[in-house]
């Protein structure tokens, strides 16, 4: 406790609201720096043979000729690449999508600017999704929730962290229907730092199976379901996501946030679906949310709570204390 628990609540609250402008930054941005590293990986690799006739030939066939121009195509591609400016989380500054306008620090400023901005863009006056200040207030909740239930101590740390991170999931994979293993592989791992510290609630033997059952079990599903119907049901983010879940909850916790993120998931696809914005059936939703939503569940209620609501879904705790 660094004042009293009130001010340290308010104060967490407001780190919330900074961090939360930090993550619709996350949010955005880390989607493209990997879409820009696959294209750099994809470039790369076609240019790692400059003997692109013997390739060509030992893939297609002693007679197979490469098509005119690959080879200078490649190293087109490879210049343009290399000549683009960084882009990170950091570089460039932001900006405004629609006219290009730079938003200065006072633009920026958590919710406020928001609304003395009425939501539009300072230069052209474009309309601001309300979704950066509802992500920054969510942050804001969860960091106070947290600082509230835990105090200013290494778990209060700990968990707000955990709810950052499922936030960014969350958003990420429904607005491009994958999930970061830049973000999954530090969920999981501060999920067993933390047990092993003792700062998670869990022991470390229920995190370890928790991660393993979480990423098996789902990796079950898949590849059942794909040798059913020959098509893929979820993608391997999946599996590292609730293998992540798995490390901060225990293993037991697993059919209840399979359950509950389940239950979401058919709730909100069939609203969807009957609303007229799903008019495809073979359109995907991505899963990552839902099981994202899950854990944020399980982090506001409190375990025990989750406990209390679905005790049915809790059968193998006996096996991973």
């Amino acid at each position: 406790m660094l004042v009293s628990r009130e001010i340290d609540t308010v104060l967490a609250g407001v780190l919330g609201l900074l961090i939360g402008s930090f993550l619709n930054v996350v949010i955005y941005r880390v989607p493209v720096m990997m879409y820009r590293e696959w294209l750099s990986e994809a470039v790369a690799n076609l240019m790692s043979s400059r003997d692109m006739p013997s390739l060509w030939s030992l893939a297609f066939g002693p007679k197979a000729v490469p098509p005119a121009g690959l080879e200078a195509a490649a190293d087109k591609a490879a210049t343009a690449i290399e000549a683009l400016p960084p882009f990170n989380l950091m570089r460039p500054a932001s900006r405004c999508g629609n006219c290009g306008h730079e938003i200065r620090w006072y633009e920026n400023i958590p919710v406020l600017s928001y609304v003395l901005l009425r939501g539009r863009c300072g230069s052209c006056k474009t309309r601001i999704s309300p979704r950066y200040p509802l992500v920054e207030l969510v942050t804001a909740g969860l960091f106070a929730l947290c600082a509230h239930r835990f105090g200013i101590t290494p778990a209060g740390v700990l968990w707000a962290a955990f709810g950052a991170l499922l936030v960014c999931q969350f958003l990420i994979d429904f607005d491009t229907q994958f999930l970061p293993d830049s973000i999954n592989y530090p969920l999981l791992w501060l999920g067993l730092v933390g047990a092993a510290m003792g700062w998670t609630g869990v022991s470390l033997n229920a995190a370890v199976w928790g991660a393993v059952f979480g990423y098996l079990s789902l990796w079950l599903v898949y590849h059942g379901f794909r040798l059913i119907t020959g098509k893929e049901g979820m993608g391997y983010g999946d599996f590292k996501l609730l293998a992540a879940l798995g490390a901060w909850l225990g293993a037991d916790y697993l059919i209840a946030i399979i359950l509950v993120s389940s239950l979401v998931g058919a709730v909100i696809g069939l609203t969807l679906r009957f609303a007229g914005k799903l008019a495809h059936k073979d359109i995907p939703i991505a899963f990552g949310p839902f099981l994202a939503g899950a854990g944020l569940v399980c982090l506001v209620a409190g375990p025990e709570l989750v406990k209390q609501w679905i005790p049915f879904a809790f059968p193998l705790g006996a096996l991973v204390h």
